[in-house]
């Protein structure tokens, strides 16, 4: 029976425990560039003891940012410091991820700590988003995206192979595409938000195109012995919840056949009216459902914070992997503490060898 710190193998990778840190925005780049902040702020997380480290959503084009901040794999000018972090995290025994988006008709707001509003329309730095559909976010709001022409989808599903082949070249083995909390392709999938009436808009499958698309075009370029992995917002929490989750499991049995590996179940985000049911482990049950009813791997995130129901988690056969957030930024070295409160005996095939050490010498 498998727990938190068995080693957990997927196509060629192996991790050395199932503890993975999760894609958190930074919103520090500038012009989509590596700098100090991620440098040192990724070297951190990995010496921590995770057995995968996935970096930040990393935006496919320029208006596909967040927020100005954003990093970015949108020109081979970004590679290098990439390359670094990679490095950094493979040199502290963890793997090295990275997630991969477009954020759509949510791009070009502020960083949450500033209100994550829409930026001013006379800021230099502000842009136009494009979206499945030119529905803005907010009701009644005059920020209204541009609808993506065919030629648009066209070259954004190719900006997704491009920045993948360049996370290969910088030296990721583990790609997460980001199909959720709103973004570009969420906008697509959400029938909500999508009112085309071409071939990307009406039924479940016409809006699922835009997505498998952009899996078909990254596996061209990134290597069949490496995991590819999606998050998709799985469950819109309205009163058709139930139904939208039926429409995920479809979806989700589609990526499954075009190639992808583990499904990172989290929130559609897909409106602000949304009634999250927020509490402790509360996305644990539909990522369960998720595994059994499809077959494929899972992880989940939102509101775990205890090692003891994490590793039953993983006992039980609920999730495959959890990935840690904001339990990592209070304290990055809380792999340590979760061993400790496991009462792990032989933990020097599953931590650095430092933390291994200590723990050894707290155990006796």
């Amino acid at each position: 029976m498998a727990d938190l710190f068995e080693s957990y193998n997927i196509k060629n990778i192996t991790l050395r425990n199932r503890i993975v840190a999760s894609p958190m925005c930074q919103y520090q780049a500038k012009k989509g560039l590596v700098n100090d902040w991620h440098r040192s702020h990724y070297a951190m997380l990995a010496r921590g003891g995770v057995g995968l480290l996935i970096v930040e959503a990393t935006a496919v084009t320029p208006e596909g940012r967040i927020t100005p901040g954003d990093l970015g794999l949108w020109s081979d000018d970004q590679i290098e410091g990439f390359s670094a972090i990679a490095t950094a995290i493979r040199q502290a025994g963890a793997v090295a991820g990275i997630q991969l988006g477009h954020a759509g008709r949510k791009a070009g707001c502020t960083p949450p700590w500033q209100g994550g509003a829409p930026l001013d329309r006379q800021d230099p730095q502000a842009w136009t988003p494009v979206a499945a559909s030119a529905i803005p976010y907010l009701p009644d709001s005059d920020y209204i995206p541009d609808e993506m022409s065919l030629a648009d989808i066209r070259q954004t599903i190719n900006a997704f192979r491009d920045a993948a082949l360049r996370a290969v070249t910088a030296g990721f083995k583990w790609l997460e595409l980001h199909f959720a909390h709103g973004f570009l392709a969420q906008s697509f999938l959400s029938a909500k938000t999508n009112r085309r009436q071409d071939q990307y808009g009406g039924s479940l499958q016409n809006r699922a195109r835009f997505m498998l698309e952009v899996v078909e075009a990254v596996k061209t370029v990134w290597p069949v012995a490496l995991p590819l992995t999606v998050r998709l917002g799985v469950v819109e929490f309205d009163t058709c919840a139930e139904n939208h989750f039926g429409e995920s499991l479809e979806v989700i049995r589609w990526l499954k056949e075009a190639g992808v590996d583990l499904i990172d179940v989290s929130l559609a985000l897909s409106t602000p009216d949304e009634q999250i049911p927020w509490a402790p482990d509360f996305m644990v049950p539909y990522a369960e459902r998720v595994r059994s009813e499809t077959g494929i791997a899972v992880s989940s995130s939102w509101m775990i914070s205890s090692a003891t129901q994490a590793s039953h988690f993983i006992q039980q056969g609920k999730l495959d992997l959890v990935f840690f957030a904001r339990r990592l930024l209070s304290n990055p070295h809380w792999v340590f503490e979760a061993a400790r409160e496991l009462k792990l005996t032989a933990p020097e095939s599953v931590l650095p060898e430092p933390y291994a050490y200590w723990l050894k010498e707290w155990a006796e």
